[in-house]
C-alpha cells in the first residue's frame, strides 16, 4: 500500500504530512498503518504529533485523532499557527476596511466573558465558547475563535472579523448572520470573514 502521509521527526516533535490530493479513505488507512510503526517509537516517549499539509473538515480531524490516541497517549494538534500575531492572517484583501478607534484586550476570554466596543476591538489570544465579541466596528482575534463575534453590531456592513483560527458555528456582521456546518466546513487558519452583495463570506 502505497503511503498518503509522510511522517518525519523533528524539533522534539513527530510532523505527520498529507498529501493534498488524497482522499480520506486512504488518508484514514495510511494513518492507522502508521500508528502502529510508531507504537515501537512512542513506548517510553510523550513528543506529541502535528498533523498537517490537507485541510480537513472537523469531523475528519476527530477521526484522525482518534485513531492516534487509541494507540498512543499523546497530544496531537492540526496545523495551528505557532504564533500568535497580525502576520498569521496572511492574505491581502482589496475591498476597503472601515477604520475605527481600537482597543486591545490582552489575553484570553473564557465562556461565559463578554466585552462590547463602540469602535474596533483586537483581542490578543483566544475567544472560546460561551464568550461573546461585539464591536460596532472590526473583530480581530490573533487566537482561535470559537465563541460569538459580531462585529459592525450597528450596521456597519464594511466590518470585518479576522481570526488566526476559525472554529465556530456561526459568525455576524452587521445585521447578517452566517451558519456554519462545523462537520462540513472546513476549519479556517487566518480566516477573514466580511460581507459581499449581502453574504458573509469566509477566506
Amino acid at each position: 500500500m502505497r503511503s498518503c502521509i509522510n511522517v518525519s521527526q523533528k524539533n522534539n516533535l513527530t510532523l505527520i504530512k498529507i498529501n493534498e490530493a488524497a482522499d480520506f479513505e486512504a488518508i484514514e488507512k495510511s494513518i492507522k498503518h502508521k500508528v502502529t510503526q510508531l507504537k515501537k517509537i512512542y513506548k517510553d516517549s510523550k513528543i506529541p504529533i502535528i498533523v498537517t499539509g490537507k485541510v480537513l473538515k472537523n469531523k475528519e480531524m476527530d477521526i484522525i485523532e482518534h485513531i492516534i490516541k487509541k494507540d498512543l497517549d499523546i497530544e496531537v494538534e492540526f496545523d495551528m499557527p505557532k504564533e500568535l500575531g497580525l502576520h498569521n492572517i496572511k492574505k491581502t484583501f482589496e475591498q476597503e476596511i472601515s477604520k475605527s478607534e481600537t482597543k486591545f484586550h490582552k489575553g484570553s476570554l473564557r465562556s461565559g466573558q463578554k466585552i462590547e466596543e463602540e469602535g474596533s476591538i483586537v483581542i490578543i489570544g483566544d475567544v472560546n465558547a460561551g464568550a461573546q465579541v461585539i464591536a460596532a466596528d472590526n473583530i480581530v482575534v490573533l487566537g482561535t475563535l470559537r465563541g460569538l463575534a459580531h462585529a459592525g453590531a450597528k450596521g456597519n456592513k464594511d466590518a470585518i472579523i479576522a481570526a488566526g483560527k476559525l472554529d465556530i458555528v456561526q459568525v455576524r456582521i452587521a445585521n447578517i448572520v452566517k451558519e456554519i456546518d462545523r462537520d462540513e466546513e472546513p476549519l479556517h487558519k487566518c480566516a477573514y470573514v466580511y460581507v459581499d452583495e449581502g453574504n458573509i463570506l469566509i477566506e
